[in-house]
């Protein structure tokens, strides 16, 4: 009830404030990643730096487990939809679990989380 109180003194600010937090999300910066399709329990679990194979990874997000992109770096990208409702993005993925990926899409940072809206993905030679 407070913030409600604070609001209803400050509305041009909070406006602001809120307009500021969608326009935010609206600038996300577009990105390039290269990196694995595998499933987020290995990423985690096993420390792996590319997957064990097709059949794994293609089993593992039958079963339920999301598929994320392991960057090169390191970095875990988990790849969400801009759209409310949400939906799940891994039957955009399958068809490139375990595969070297190059991904372009909008990325966002909270907690030290990144996740990504995909625009375009391809599959790319493991050896580059």
């Amino acid at each position: 009830m407070r913030l409600v109180r604070i609001c209803a003194k400050a509305t041009i600010p909070c406006f602001l404030l809120i307009a500021a937090v969608y326009m935010a999300a609206a600038d996300a910066p577009s990105v390039t990643v290269k990196g694995y399709v595998l499933d987020s329990a290995c990423a985690f679990t096993k420390d792996l730096s590319k997957p064990i194979s097709k059949q794994c990874a293609t089993s593992c997000a039958n079963a339920g487990s999301q598929l994320v992109i392991l960057a090169e770096d390191g970095t875990i990208y988990w790849p969400i939809a801009a759209t409310t409702p949400s939906s799940g993005q891994n039957a955009k993925l399958l068809p490139f679990a375990a595969d070297k990926v190059m991904v372009t899409g909008k990325v966002y940072e909270r907690g030290g989380s990144k996740a990504i809206v995909i625009d375009k993905i391809e599959a790319q030679s493991a050896q580059k």
